[in-house]
């Protein structure tokens, strides 16, 4: 009996410190996520920002307004295929430019910011015609004006859409925080570090675990 109570102490401490943890891995973000297109129509989650993606001539690129959990494995992806012939295919090519499609899905009304209403249900397209080594902001911005970053040069709006904020973490009732994105990491990562929940639950297996020894000590005597 004595040497199982530290044990039962660590399992305590650890089904509290999931507990603590919890409502920050439920936490979303509510912000403009970045797609390459991919074969097939498919879209995988880019990894540069807009204004550092050079895409090729023949590229499709997607934007997705949206609430989600996790920039890399459930951001919402556009609505509409990756297909460069449907968004491109009546635009004739020009020597000297290229020719990016464009999706851009302003998601759905459940999703907006507090106030605002969402342009339109469906996703737009727009084929841009740009120099040769014009990044996908570039693109974008000749297409969908206004555009507007924060001082991290996280991509707030597209085509002015939303007024206000800029990548809030959402609580899972739907009320955002004060708090937006940490500054230069994606929505979602929570700039590297373990949640304060985390850290108080581990804390608190430690402080257990060390109580259980001292008292099957103490017995023992």
């Amino acid at each position: 009996m004595r040497r199982r109570l530290p044990a039962a102490a660590v399992v305590l401490g650890t089904v509290l410190a999931l507990l603590a943890a919890a409502p920050a891995l439920a936490a979303g973000y509510r912000y403009w996520s970045f797609w390459d297109g991919a074969a097939g129509g498919q879209w995988s989650y880019a990894t540069q920002g807009p204004s550092l993606a050079r895409p090729a001539d023949g590229s499709v690129q997607g934007f997705r307004f949206a609430v989600s959990k996790d920039a890399a494995a459930e951001a919402a992806k556009p609505r509409a295929a990756a297909d460069f012939e449907a968004v491109c295919g009546d635009t004739a090519p020009v020597e000297g430019r290229k020719r990016v499609a464009l999706v851009i899905d302003f998601g759905v009304q459940a999703d907006a910011p507090s106030g605002e209403v969402v342009p339109q249900e469906a996703p737009r397209t727009a084929c841009a015609q740009v120099a040769p080594e014009a990044t996908t902001a570039e693109a974008l911005a000749a297409v969908a004006k206004p555009l507007r970053y924060n001082s991290a040069a996280l991509l707030c709006a597209i085509a002015g859409y939303p007024q206000h904020g800029c990548g809030e973490q959402i609580a899972d009732s739907g009320a955002a925080e004060a708090s937006a994105a940490p500054s230069g990491s994606a929505p979602g990562d929570g700039g590297g570090g373990p949640s304060a929940g985390l850290l108080a639950g581990i804390a608190l297996v430690a402080v257990l675990a060390a109580a259980g020894v001292w008292q099957s000590r103490r017995r023992g005597r």
